[in-house]
């Protein structure tokens, strides 16, 4: 009879364990696809602030112009770029620096090319190649947005580079493979939709 009823209580409780124990985040198992904008639609050297992966992590979407030829440039001139909005180092909100521009933090800096620049502690991106660091502490590129451009000009965010978006990754970038970085970029979010991703131009 103690033995029945252990086995009954040890079933019962393993019921409750079950319940309990959290099975872990779930992650899409691909990037989403979203339309961000459309090229005949953005102004050169305007910002574009856009959320993606998630509703809660900004981009910068911006157009630089034909002069410019970055690195995964989109659209009929190559020149549409999206990076991360979040800065690196700390996660403070970094701005853009249209060449000879200066930030509004340090008048004596003036940009030779088309930036980001961070207000907080200084770090500077190179918004030619890939947002690759060129000063300050930053320890790490931007996170870059894929682009993908269709016939009739309209923009689609297609996945993100590494290293992982600010505070949703391990805190270092070690070559971060494509599964590992969607699981990091997509725990604690809801992912974007069409109807969620939202672009809004930035004074």
């Amino acid at each position: 009879m103690f033995a029945v009823g252990s086995v009954a209580t040890i079933t019962g409780l393993g019921g409750i364990f079950k319940y309990l124990t959290p099975e872990g985040p779930k992650v899409p198992t691909s990037w989403p696809k979203v339309k961000v904008f459309n090229v005949n639609s953005m102004k050169v050297m305007q910002v574009y602030r856009f959320e993606y992966p998630l509703t809660d992590t900004p981009n910068n979407l911006v157009r630089l112009g034909s002069k410019w030829q970055p690195e995964n440039g989109v659209g009929p001139n190559k020149d549409v770029v999206a990076f991360s909005a979040i800065c690196q180092h700390l996660g403070c909100f970094y701005g853009f620096q249209p060449p000879g521009t200066s930030p509004p933090c340090n008048s004596s800096y003036v940009a030779k090319f088309p930036m980001g620049y961070c207000c907080c502690h200084g770090s500077q991106y190179d918004f030619l190649e890939k947002a690759k660091v060129i000063g300050g502490p930053a320890p790490f590129p931007l996170p870059q947005v894929l682009l993908e451009v269709d016939s009739n000009l309209d923009i689609y965010a297609l996945a993100m580079t590494p290293p992982n978006i600010f505070g949703h990754g391990p805190g270092r970038y070690d070559g971060t493979s494509t599964p590992q970085l969607l699981y990091y970029d997509f725990s604690g979010g809801t992912p974007v939709t069409d109807a969620t991703v939202g672009t809004t131009a930035l004074a």
